[in-house]
């Protein structure tokens, strides 16, 4: 792996444990510009609608092939909450069958907007498609804390374009406690742009980085472990070329 362990003081600039370990990532401005990357979602066209996550989970349940937790309290919980049909971390195309789903679409199906204002994207976006908050088997719905794996390479190969030293761009990436177990400080890696395809896959996280950012400060990405997109922030030319990739689906939320 080209990504070696670093110094944390590399991430002081965001935070530091003593401050804000950074639980789900650190929190990015949106200066001087920034974009929202929606994590993929897919739909089946063959599956049924009328069933959500939730309902085939209360029937395993119900058929005991799913067993209940067993802990004193929680069986009733488990068995009262409700599956939204979401998975967390990493992600990639489904397989045959399945296409990709854009937010943009799925909001005009529904008449709602993607992300609502004041709200960051996240499982309460698109309740018009959920029954109860669970999502139906047909649609796959958005990963939580990571970009999915095809968006994530997307993403690199546009921010490989804009920095001036390419794929040699040294850079700085850090996974925080709830995407890596590292629960005193995280982990902190560096590397070159032209390798960090391999982060998808680092031991020390499940999916794409807490953040990512050139070593110069130039731009930097947030994936927090609660949201549904990624945000990228760096100058206009960086955020022009993610809003115009045909393999992303981007979204400026002035608010966020």
């Amino acid at each position: 792996m080209s990504w070696n362990i670093a110094d944390r003081a590399l991430v002081s600039w965001l935070g530091t444990p003593d401050t804000d370990i950074g639980w789900c990532g650190y929190e990015t401005a949106s200066t001087p510009d920034a974009v929202w990357l929606l994590h993929a979602m897919y739909e089946h066209d063959s599956a049924p609608s009328e069933l959500t996550y939730n309902d085939v989970r209360q029937h395993r349940l119900a058929a005991g092939s799913k067993e209940p937790f067993s802990l004193p309290g929680l069986a009733e919980i488990d068995a009262n909450s409700v599956e939204i049909g979401s998975s967390v971390g990493r992600s990639q195309h489904p397989g045959p069958g399945w296409r990709r789903l854009r937010w943009a679409e799925l909001a005009d199906r529904l008449g709602e907007q993607p992300v609502p204002e004041g709200m960051l994207p996240c499982y309460r976006c698109l309740p018009g498609a959920t029954t109860n908050g669970s999502w139906p088997v047909s649609i796959r719905p958005p990963a939580e804390g990571s970009l999915d794996r095809e968006s994530w390479h997307a993403l690199l190969e546009v921010l490989t374009a804009c920095s001036p030293r390419g794929a040699d761009t040294p850079c700085v990436a850090y996974f925080g406690p709830g995407a890596s177990g590292e629960f005193d400080t995280g982990i902190t890696v560096s590397g070159p742009l032209g390798s960090a395809a391999e982060l998808y896959d680092h031991p020390g996280g499940q999916g794409s980085p807490s953040n990512l950012w050139a070593a110069d400060r130039s731009w930097i990405t947030w994936s927090d472990w609660d949201l549904w997109g990624t945000k990228v922030t760096g100058p206009p030319e960086v955020v022009a070329a993610v809003l115009g990739s045909s393999e992303l689906e981007g979204l400026r939320l002035s608010w966020g």
